[in-house]
């Protein structure tokens, strides 16, 4: 399965007890439709994701990141501290494609600016 969606904070690395790491972070994918009143409906639904490849991958899913991610999708139920019930959607990840957003994109786009940039009107053709 695939999903694309925008990263909500930035990904933690987390090392289990058998020395294993594993990459945790959270997409928000929006959708909308229109009901039969003719209204927009928005909805976003949330991704609590999981990568086990390598740890490196943290460094590129920063908060508001777009990615495309490859993997299969599991439900879990709990019940809260508070004895309210509570339910979620978890994605195994075994893929990820950034196509851009969020603060090292951001720094980059910054960083690469130069004032001898020509601008469409500055060129011969």
């Amino acid at each position: 399965m695939n999903i694309i969606g925008r990263v909500t904070k930035d990904a933690e690395v987390r090392t289990l007890s058998n020395s294993k790491q594993v990459v945790n972070f959270s997409v928000a994918i929006n959708d909308s439709y229109r009901n039969k009143a003719g209204e927009r409906i928005e909805q976003t639904t949330y991704f609590d994701c999981a990568y086990w490849i390598t740890p490196k991958v943290a460094e590129i899913l920063t908060k508001g990141s777009i990615v495309e991610l490859t993997g299969r999708v599991s439900a879990r139920a709990w019940t809260g501290s508070n004895g309210e019930t509570h339910a979620g959607l978890n994605f195994n990840t075994s893929q990820i494609k950034l196509h851009g957003g969020g603060k090292k994109s951001q720094m980059a786009q910054a960083s690469t600016g130069n004032k001898n940039d020509k601008t469409a009107e500055d060129l011969p053709f």
